[in-house]
């Protein structure tokens, strides 16, 4: 056994820092260009933009990760034949570690633009970097040593919800409690009665600090304004949003992406997806939209995330004779298509004070960092989907008992036969029938402490001191910022597409996935009529794209 965890450790070791040939490196340099370092020279910074990736041909390179409290630790040394990167080059993003010259260094840098051009270009060689890239940055994440420094107490809701937004995003970080760290408690005394800071790899601090402006201080976005004129814009980053944006720039358009939290939506939360073809195993929603995120940067995809979208102007009524999408910060994209895919997020049932307890105890996922903070207690999941299942048998592993509540008799109407039967064969998960959320209980301190909840069907209630509460009801659409741009929605807001959205089309009928607008197109969760399901939505945004491409010819033929 030891020898065989010896040779898959040595082999992840070998992809993950793997030593090119010269028959590869001269395939590389037709897409970079050659530059050479002094002794102790810096090549790239943590927190500050990188020129891309760094091909060694002469000389050593030292990598390092500094965090915003000056800790440095060795992560490798790297000579000729190496290269340096990891899945932020690809777009262009700041560097997550330091890289500096240990010895006069030459050096093949290939920029972000030329780096996704040789991936496409040299299949075989573009695999086993591309596999280097995310398992650098997979490593990075499971190191915990680098990105911004969170200094505070683990179990607060507030570090819960930036360890989540930093999780669900790909994007490492570093954990200090500052009960055990005494530099983290001074630094946290010097701002008063915060109780937590977020230190960026520039030394930025941020006191308590909402996700926006976390990824602004990371360079997780740009600041740009993106003036120029895109083929697709797509509203969403979960799966029907992840496939259209692959497949359409693989065809060779020009494509953007934008998503207020994270990518991967819904499915993204996902701890377990057992039922999508090719994965017997099953496999994390997290891991399968990394990859598509991944997949979709190769092709050049511009992706925005975290962006607000708050509406869309169909007039086309500008000098470019675009649709044009307006973000929270006062940006504005212009598109020659839209495709909706920003999906429906989980109904928020009518409980007094809810509010007061979203990311304070109440969660609308289940992750690690959540599973954590049940660790060995009672906890309290409403739902009866797939989406429910999959998260009480996660939950399961970690709680001491999760208490499932339906509003009907079973899980047989909403519930996956493989999913009912994984539940009623684990000992610690019960099923509450007819039975519906009623109180919580908790204050602005120490967050959410209790709740209660009634059986229908007898008038009995059950006070339960759950800490943490998981809400899995129903899907309401996310469409307020659709209105006033002429885009049908059904009576419970889901975008209407083909046959039902015809009326808006004086000269043709609407194509099946097109809205109301033409040139406005609909898939995925956000879609009346849709499957809901992962493999559906994957499915539509692919289709999705022969029919823009319809469109633009149409368009391009009348111009």
């Amino acid at each position: 056994m030891a020898t065989a965890a010896s040779s898959n450790f040595d082999n992840r070791l070998h992809q993950t820092f793997p030593v090119l040939s010269d028959t590869e490196i001269a395939r590389i340099a037709h897409f970079g260009t050659v530059q050479r370092f002094e002794r102790g020279e810096r090549l790239f910074t943590a927190g500050e933009t990188s020129p891309g990736m760094f091909v060694l041909l002469k000389g050593v390179v030292a990598v390092t990760q500094r965090d915003g409290l000056g800790h440095v630790v060795p992560i490798v040394r790297q000579g000729p034949g190496e290269f340096l990167a990891e899945v932020g080059q690809l777009s262009g993003r700041p560097a997550l570690v330091d890289g500096h010259a240990e010895e006069e260094v030459e050096a093949l840098i290939v920029p972000p633009a030329q780096l996704r051009a040789l991936l496409v270009a040299e299949a075989d060689l573009g695999e086993r970097i591309t596999r280097a890239l995310i398992l650098r940055r997979v490593a990075l994440i499971e190191s915990g040593a680098s990105g911004p420094v969170l200094i505070g107490r683990p179990e607060a809701p507030d570090m819960a919800r930036l360890e989540s937004f930093l999780r669900r995003n790909g994007h490492p970080y570093h954990l200090v409690d500052a009960a055990e760290d005494p530099g983290a408690a001074a630094l946290l005394e010097q701002y008063g009665t915060c109780k937590l800071l977020a230190v960026c790899p520039d030394g930025s601090v941020l006191v308590n600090p909402a996700e926006d402006a976390l990824a602004r201080c990371l360079g997780m976005v740009d600041t740009a304004e993106h003036n120029e004129l895109f083929d697709v814009a797509v509203v969403g980053a979960g799966p029907a949003g992840l496939a259209t944006a692959v497949y359409a720039a693989s065809e060779g358009l020009r494509v953007i992406v934008l998503d207020c939290r994270a990518f991967g939506g819904q499915a993204g939360a996902s701890a377990r997806i057992e039922n999508y073809l090719g994965f017997p195993t099953g496999i994390s929603g997290q891991a399968l939209a990394g990859r598509a995120f991944v997949q979709a940067q190769k092709f050049g995809v511009e992706m925005l995330i975290p962006a607000k979208v708050t509406s869309l102007d169909c007039t086309r009524d500008n000098p470019m004779g675009s649709l044009r999408i307006a973000l929270a910060d006062g940006r504005a994209i212009n598109a020659r298509t839209v495709v909706i895919a920003s999906g429906a997020r989980y109904r928020r049932p009518d409980v007094p004070r809810l509010s007061e307890f979203e990311g304070r105890g109440i969660w609308y996922w289940a992750s690690a960092i959540e599973a954590k903070l049940c660790a060995q207690q009672e906890v309290a999941l409403v739902g009866g989907g797939n989406s429910a299942g999959q998260a009480a048998v996660f939950l399961s592993r970690h709680a001491a008992k999760v208490n499932v509540l339906v509003r009907g008799p079973s899980l047989a109407a909403s519930m996956s036969r493989y999913l009912i039967d994984r539940i009623e064969a684990t000992p610690n998960i019960e099923l509450h029938p007819h039975t519906q959320l009623v109180k919580l209980n908790g204050d602005s301190g120490e967050g959410l402490t209790g709740a209660r909840w009634r059986c229908q069907t007898t008038g009995n209630e059950h006070d339960c001191a759950a800490r943490n509460i998981f809400l899995f009801v129903g899907a309401e659409p996310e469409t307020s910022w659709l209105e006033g741009c002429g885009v049908s929605v059904d009576k419970h807001g889901f975008v209407r597409t083909g046959d039902a959205a015809s009326s808006g089309f004086p000269a043709r009928p609407a194509t099946a996935l097109e809205s109301s607008v033409q040139g406005v197109f609909a898939v995925g969760d956000v879609r009346s009529g849709s499957v809901k399901r992962v493999g559906g939505a994957i499915g539509e945004g692919a289709a999705v794209v022969a029919l823009i491409h319809q469109h633009l010819s149409s368009t391009s033929a009348v111009a």
